[in-house]
């Protein structure tokens, strides 16, 4: 059967995370359902990774075996009618049949935007930090990340991978605006939580809470116990994932 990676972007107030789960309502549910009405038979989506509750997606990245060669634009044109306002499919490509969205993935990149001032209209998709936070320190402290791989600080615990190790690419805050900052970080892949977890920790270090070395302990230490807080999912965005150019046909 064909295979095809589907793209599609969404709002994460409304849902329990990317991936199936009971008793809760996910992006991949409502997306397999739209799917089943239009070829008329169930296709299973894997995706390039999971989201937590509220999280949100510029870019979600999924695989699915079809039955048939698709009418591409047709069944973009068909999901978005479909699907409700808050999830939106951008495009779908033919892939190798064993291409994977999840092992091919070369990188994935997140931004966690935040904001200094009290703005109604970014208060669904930013975190409001103090006016006076340290962003410069905050840089310095995330350039630590690139010494490392074992990120054991910044992880959901009891989680079931083999590995907690990461290599760490890109990490920056940048100022997108007078009362506003993105936080971009890329990853060849990223532990459940960790991005939540690091922001936390690295507002720590923005409020002369942290040290640098107290920074560098935290990733040292291997325990989630010793990291901050986990910052608020809705400013978090899958912002992209990339992949090797020649799984797509």
């Amino acid at each position: 059967m064909p295979r095809y990676f589907l793209y599609f972007s969404y709002d994460g107030a409304a849902y329990h995370g990317w991936q199936v789960q009971p008793n809760a309502i996910t992006v991949q549910e409502l997306i397999e359902d739209a799917l089943e009405k239009i070829v008329r038979r169930p296709v299973p989506l894997t995706g390039a990774g999971r989201t937590d509750s509220g999280v949100n997606a510029l870019s979600m990245v999924v695989h699915g075996d079809f039955p048939y060669e698709l009418d591409v634009l047709q069944v973009i044109y068909k999901l978005n009618r479909i699907l409700p306002p808050d999830i939106a499919v951008s495009a779908i490509r033919r892939v190798r049949d064993d291409a994977h969205a999840r092992f091919d993935a070369l990188s994935r990149c997140y931004n966690y935007r935040v904001v200094t001032s009290k703005s109604p209209f970014s208060r669904r998709y930013a975190c409001r930090v103090m006016p006076d936070m340290d962003f410069d320190m905050m840089n310095r402290a995330a350039e630590l990340l690139y010494e490392y791989t074992d990120f054991t600080s910044f992880s959901k615990l009891h989680t079931d991978v083999k590995t907690n190790n990461c290599k760490v690419t890109k990490a920056v805050w940048n100022k997108v605006g007078e009362n506003e900052w993105v936080f971009e970080i890329e990853a060849d892949r990223f532990l459940r939580n960790m991005v939540r977890a690091i922001v936390g920790t690295l507002f720590l270090v923005g409020r002369r809470k942290m040290t640098l070395d107290g920074f560098r302990a935290v990733i040292e230490k291997k325990e989630r116990g010793a990291a901050g807080d986990s910052a608020m999912g809705e400013a978090l965005f899958l912002a992209r994932v990339d992949y090797p150019s020649d799984i797509f046909l």
